[in-house]
């Protein structure tokens, strides 16, 4: 299943990795100037010292610019993205990740307040390019051609490969996969379930390299050798497989598949934050942050 990646976040192959800080700008910019954010003998820092030190490192544009793409589908598209949305792709992660969530967020640079920020704007961005980007019929005939049916699978992920090709020698010598399941797999979610779950092509719960896997099984065949995947490895089991039926039956999931597809092109993402950006009108009054922007519009 992996660790979260930039690929898996959707907008986070676009924006920088640094974290997405929003709705922090001050209301009151004269209290902002004086107010003091440090001190020791003989001397204080103020928020305008802290402010002019800011914008000298490196990163202070990409965060300036992190700041604005935020707000910006914030606030044109906050209304159709709920809490309690992203508070569900949230706990997919808390619970996938179990007792190692805080590892997780250490090892991708995240905060719990950040993560939630970025998965917003992942969800923000889907809004609105299904908005701004409506999907040809020739783009749905052409995903129909590659299509693949929702499958069922039994998986097993462990932290090292050496379990892993444990697990398959054991498969080999006829030991029950959800036995192995329960005795070995860390997946938290899946474990009591036997380790079933249903996958489609697209689904950002998991790396490719899982999905490439399940899909070249054959049913109750399993993985010869083990998957690698971001955070371990994978046993794979496929337990069905559909037809792949009728094109008109399936028009809403190949939809689907096509803006899953658009997300992962940064081409396409790109135009859709400079979309957003020239619609919200946005003026960088500091003259030294004034190209904070530049890698996508003109100001």
């Amino acid at each position: 299943m992996g660790k979260i990646k930039r690929s898996s976040l959707g907008m986070l192959t676009i924006l920088a990795a640094s974290t997405v800080m929003a709705g922090c700008t001050a209301t009151k910019k004269d209290d902002a100037k004086s107010e003091v954010i440090a001190s020791y003998n003989g001397g204080k820092i103020t928020q305008a010292d802290f402010y002019e030190e800011l914008k000298e490192t490196p990163s202070s544009k990409t965060i300036l610019a992190n700041m604005l793409i935020y707000d910006a589908f914030q606030q044109k598209y906050g209304e159709d993205v709920p809490k309690k949305a992203v508070e569900k792709e949230y706990q997919v992660y808390q619970k996938q990740y179990g007792e190692q969530f805080k590892s997780f967020l250490a090892q991708n640079n995240f905060t719990e307040k950040s993560l939630r920020q970025n998965l917003r704007l992942n969800l923000l961005s889907v809004v609105a390019l299904k908005e701004l980007k409506k999907v040809p019929e020739s783009e749905l005939k052409k995903q129909w051609e590659n299509y693949q049916p929702e499958l069922t699978v039994q998986h097993l992920l462990t932290t090292d490969e050496a379990t892993a090709k444990s697990v398959v020698k054991e498969l080999d010598n006829g030991t029950d996969f959800a036995k192995l399941i329960q005795e070995y797999s860390v997946d938290n979610k899946s474990k009591n379930n036997e380790g079933t779950i249903k996958l489609t092509a697209t689904d950002k719960a998991y790396d490719s390299s899982f999905k490439d896997a399940a899909y070249k099984l054959k049913t109750g065949k399993y993985t010869t050798e083990p998957v690698k995947v971001s955070n371990g490895y994978e046993v794979i089991k496929l337990v069905e497989k559909p037809e792949k039926g009728k094109y008109e039956d399936h028009k809403k999931d190949l939809k689907e598949q096509v803006y899953a597809d658009w997300q992962r092109n940064t081409t396409i993402m790109q135009g859709v934050i400079q979309t957003v950006l020239k619609e919200s009108n946005i003026k960088i009054t500091d003259q030294e942050l004034k190209d904070a922007l530049a890698g996508y519009i003109d100001l």
